[in-house]
């Protein structure tokens, strides 16, 4: 029996589309599952926690959603050991781009997840809480924090209204940023810490990390001027921006942050600095591309 999770609101109700694709491909292939939903990210996670202690037999959880819901299957399908399968029908859709699949191809990836075995990739873990793709903090968590706070516009122009209205006024942050090898105590105006390689829909923000090598990449942008800022921002969507100098990547299996700023992780907010992430290999089972 397979979990198909369904965060109807995913992609502004793309999610439900996509799921009523999802479930029409899986009757057609005579495959066991049941639907499960939730008219909030918590009410699914408790109905998904209620299927997989009643289903100890649990083939997989099929999600049909974004990085958002990812970051809630985590919690629970890590503890339980059970693999799990991403859907795009979000607004980033940027854990499926680490694992490789074209957002299009959504018969191959279901032929796929119903015909082989999955197999196991790292994950991130800040303070008992699981994420796939990157944690960060900076002049990107002020912007989520301004646009969860605002009901208008929907959708990504959400999120670019946010950008102009903080923009202006954005000041960098101390940090003192603890790897493997050492210490660094600077100003800088974003962290990232990532498992996967993109956020934000594309922003290929760490190009060279890797699931599978058990070392998280960590991009410090230290201070530059809003000019250089602009500039330099289109870049990150090639992975470009690696060789500015004022952008300097690490590699650790372990990182603390302190500050006095927020961290998000999978687009999720964690919550005020410090925080202590731990890169864990073969920490759950999917499918990669």
């Amino acid at each position: 029996m397979w979990a198909l999770v369904i965060n109807p609101v995913s992609g502004q109700g793309r999610g439900t589309t996509v799921g009523t694709y999802v479930a029409g491909f899986l009757n057609q292939h005579k495959v066991d599952f049941s639907i499960v939903t939730g008219n909030s990210s918590e009410a699914l996670c408790r109905n998904l926690q209620r299927f997989v202690e009643k289903n100890t037999n649990c083939d997989g959880v099929i999600a049909v959603g974004g990085d958002g819901l990812m970051h809630v299957i985590l919690q629970i399908v890590v503890p339980a050991q059970i693999p799990f399968a991403l859907l795009p029908a979000g607004t980033g859709n940027d854990f499926l781009r680490t694992l490789g699949w074209d957002l299009l191809a959504i018969d191959e990836q279901l032929t796929q997840v119903i015909s082989t075995e999955p197999e196991p990739i790292d994950l991130g873990l800040v303070d008992g809480e699981w994420f796939g793709a990157i944690l960060s903090s900076g002049f990107d968590s002020v912007v989520n924090e301004r646009a969860n706070s605002m009901s208008w516009p929907k959708g990504p122009m959400k999120y670019n209204a946010a950008i102009a209205l903080e923009f202006p006024r954005f000041r960098p942050h101390k940090y003192i940023v603890t790897t493997d090898s050492r210490t660094i105590s600077t100003d800088a105006m974003l962290i990232a810490v990532a498992n996967g390689r993109s956020y934000g829909g594309g922003m290929l923000v760490c190009p060279n990390a890797d699931i599978n090598d058990g070392l998280f990449d960590v991009m410090i942008l230290h201070p530059v001027s809003k000019l250089e800022f602009v500039k330099v921002f289109p870049r990150v969507f090639t992975g470009d921006h690696l060789t500015h100098p004022a952008v300097e990547v690490l590699r650790s299996r372990h990182v603390q942050i302190e500050s006095r700023a927020v961290a998000y992780a999978d687009g999720e907010r964690i919550g005020q600095l410090p925080v202590s992430a731990e890169c864990i290999p073969n920490a759950v089972r999917t499918w990669v591309a």
